[in-house]
């Protein structure tokens, strides 16, 4: 009797898993992709259709050595807001908007987010001008300061919050500074669209 019932069991297991196969695989419920403006024209981003696609290479791994990749507190400074995937797309949209990687040159020639720019973590403060500052007498000067959105490698990767704690030091305003947390290990773990790489 057991076994009829492991036998029935597992049969409905398997029915299920093989409807599943032919769902579609949107951002949300309503939104299958979304276009974004990039240096190379625009790019749709969507999430992978393959339902039985495992994410593989660098962002599979789990336990990084630490130091130097500790888990990362979820806000990496006081005032930051925090955003997930959907905020993050809708920032892409934003012509007002910049969404920064700010991880160093051979992470980003691994892949990137479409129509992120990339100023690595290393030279942030010097590249300020480039989000709507302007050198005083004293340094910075961030009343213009564009809404921005930095990211790096993930969970484990500080490059996105050394970059915040150092925009903030030189006088950018940490309300106009989002922290994507998840980074390219999460974005790629949703299957979501990469340049590059």
């Amino acid at each position: 009797m057991l076994k009829y019932w492991f036998g029935a069991i597992l049969m409905i297991c398997l029915a299920g898993g093989a409807s599943a196969q032919d769902k579609p695989v949107n951002i949300r419920p309503d939104v299958a992709s979304v276009t974004v403006q990039t240096e190379a024209g625009p790019v749709e981003i969507s999430r992978i259709q393959d339902n039985a696609h495992q994410i593989t290479g660098d962002f599979a791994l789990t336990s990084r050595a630490c130091p130097p990749f500790c888990i990362q507190p979820m806000s990496p400074a006081e005032g930051v807001t925090n955003i997930g995937e959907l905020e993050l797309l809708d920032m892409l949209a934003d012509s007002e908007a910049m969404v920064i990687d700010s991880r160093t040159p051979d992470w980003v020639a691994k892949g990137t987010i479409p129509g992120a720019v990339n100023i690595p973590y290393t030279v942030m403060t010097d590249q300020l001008a480039q989000l709507g500052c302007e050198v005083g007498f004293d340094g910075w000067e961030c009343d213009d300061a564009r809404r921005v959105a930095l990211f790096c490698n993930g969970l484990w990767c500080g490059q996105s919050p050394t970059a915040i704690r150092a925009m903030i030091a030189a006088g950018y305003p940490a309300d106009r500074i989002s922290y994507y947390r998840g980074g390219m290990q999460s974005w790629q773990l949703l299957g979501l669209t990469v340049s590059g790489g």
